[in-house]
């Protein structure tokens, strides 16, 4: 026999108006059938005349709420005293207060955690506040266990710090809006569902996930929905509706399906941060130094090519020359970071703010270049925010480059036994390897070599997967398809190459080393200049 789901609206802060909020669940009812519970986050009630006068009615008995309502403490210490225990208890027929915090659990078997108030500035935490030990309290019996999968929901007045963080932004100050011990609380407690208020708005998060994705068992996904004051002016969401299974009677397979648009969990990156200002080495983690900045004349003058192009000043003044600080060079000489006197220039064909457009030394192609970082870091999931943007600049103007031409688009990255960050992009003619045939080449080469290429979610994020250290190899088709693989032992160094080089692909197996591909000084100069100047168009970063 199939569960049957239990039916739950939610609210945000009545504010008082009790008369408002229960006349509205009265219509849904009317028009929807009986839901089997109300839960109430933020501020219950108000200090005002009416307010009181409209809660007596309730409390005598003369009026009823046509639900079961469960309700979270004060969030204010002018509504206080309408809570005379801690513990939690019954204000008025149908109205209960949960408490200061803990679980209750429904007649369905749905599971439900909660914290009242606000974030203690310090202990003792005051009546309309809640401190560590509240925490403490409520999640040593529930996570000390080896079986705990998550709770069903999370109540909480306050928004959890940062939950915006991979997702689509909240009508509300991000600077000053939520609370970092509600964050913790709601990354260890895993609940499918986190309601909150108190901040006026009304805001529905992309579903994230609870797991790291390869390097941890697939979890259930966690939605937080934050919902408006009763009655409010501008008609923002105060209610929501919905049915949920009882997690503890749901097929394990059921429960941790993952929705098409999840994202990365927003408290893990919250949490290392925190970690890293702690052991004092915090640089890096809000402020990121820029790279270099680098104005070669890519046009005349040199010898290598047409035109009279330069690459702008990131602040639009054209006279500028001044350089900001540079990223350290490695121990030794890096061939790569463009500040290196071994760079080898003559190959360049565009140079960003961050990043350059290099020419592939020995390339499969005429059309194989790589994507570089101008500083120096060795992985894509080392890049500083500002890089990264630049990066998928760079992918998006070759893609459409590729595209006008009638080729497909392959990158790869190899992050092992290399110094610094070097993204292969190579076109491909697309009777090569029509439909599927590009991400199916990958992957049947690799199960030749005995390893497991595994596909990414659409929305997933490299740095989650593979944090800095950890060695990588890692595709990306104009498909959308990601492939992944976390390198564990010793590594084709020209796998990459090889795949795109066999038969399946470009059928050109004698270019899969590019040693030997090799051409004169010339020869690359010539051939930089030809691609300089066809992807001109496409360059965001020239400047006729």
């Amino acid at each position: 026999m199939e569960e049957k789901p239990a039916r739950v609206l939610v609210c945000g802060d009545v504010e008082g108006k009790l008369g408002a909020l229960f006349n509205r669940v009265h219509s849904i009812q009317k028009k929807t059938g009986q839901f089997d519970l109300l839960l109430c986050v933020g501020e219950f009630f108000a200090s005002t005349p009416e307010a009181e006068e409209e809660w007596q009615q309730y409390k005598s008995g003369a009026k009823k709420a046509p639900i079961h309502t469960y309700i979270l403490g004060a969030g204010s210490q002018e509504t206080a005293k309408k809570f005379p225990s801690a513990d939690g208890c019954e204000l008025a027929d149908n109205i209960t207060y949960l408490g200061r915090r803990g679980v209750f659990t429904g007649a369905s078997g749905l599971q439900i955690a909660y914290v009242s108030g606000r974030e203690a500035p310090r202990e003792p935490a005051p009546a309309h506040c809640f401190g560590p030990k509240d925490l403490t309290a409520l999640l040593d019996p529930l996570t000390g266990s080896s079986k705990f999968r998550g709770v069903d929901v999370l109540l909480t007045s306050q928004w959890p710090r940062g939950v915006w963080r991979y997702a689509n932004n909240p009508e509300v100050n991000t600077k000053c809006c939520g609370s970092g011990a509600v964050a913790k609380l709601a990354d260890k407690l895993k609940p499918r569902y986190h309601f909150a208020a108190l901040e006026g708005a009304h805001y529905e998060r992309l579903p994230y996930r609870n797991h790291v994705v390869l390097q941890e068992n697939a979890q259930h996904v966690t939605r937080f929905i934050a919902l408006a004051t009763v009655n409010n002016p501008a008609k923002k969401k105060y209610l929501y509706a919905f049915n949920i299974i009882p997690m503890k009677t749901m097929e394990p397979s059921e429960l941790v399906k993952q929705p098409q648009d999840v994202t990365e969990n927003p408290y893990r990156r919250l949490a290392k941060d925190e970690e890293t200002l702690k052991s004092g080495s915090g640089a890096g983690v809000e402020e990121e130094e820029p790279s270099p900045q680098f104005f070669f004349d890519l046009g005349g003058g040199d010898g290598h090519g047409g035109g009279r192009g330069r690459k702008r000043p990131p602040d639009g003044d054209r006279s500028a020359r001044k350089r900001p600080r540079e990223r350290p060079l490695p121990p030794g000489e890096c061939w790569f970071c463009l500040a290196s006197p071994q760079v080898e220039k003559h190959l360049v064909v565009s140079i960003g703010t961050h990043c350059y457009l290099a020419l592939a030394k020995g390339g499969l192609n005429a059309g194989h270049v790589l994507i570089l970082p101008i500083g120096h870091y060795r992985s894509t999931v080392e890049l500083a925010s500002e890089v990264l943007r630049e990066m998928d600049e760079y992918k998006a103007a070759l893609r459409s480059f590729y595209k006008s031409r009638g080729e497909r688009c392959v990158l790869f990255e190899r992050n092992y036994r290399s110094q610094h960050l070097q993204l292969q992009v190579v076109p491909v003619p697309p009777d090569r390897c029509p439909g599927a045939g590009l991400k199916e080449a990958f992957v049947a080469q690799a199960q030749e070599q005995q390893m497991e290429l595994v596909e990414i979610p659409q929305h997933s994020d490299l740095k989650q997967i593979a944090p800095p250290g950890v060695p990588y190899f890692y595709v990306e088709l104009d498909s959308g398809d990601k492939l992944f693989y976390r390198i564990q032992r010793n590594f084709p160094l020209q796998f990459g190459r090889e795949v795109l080089a066999s038969e399946a692909v470009l059928n050109i197996p004698t270019r899969a080393d590019w040693k030997e591909c090799r051409q004169s000084r010339a020869e690359e100069e010539a051939a930089s200049a030809r691609l300089r100047d066809a992807f001109r168009p496409y360059d965001f970063a020239w400047d006729e």
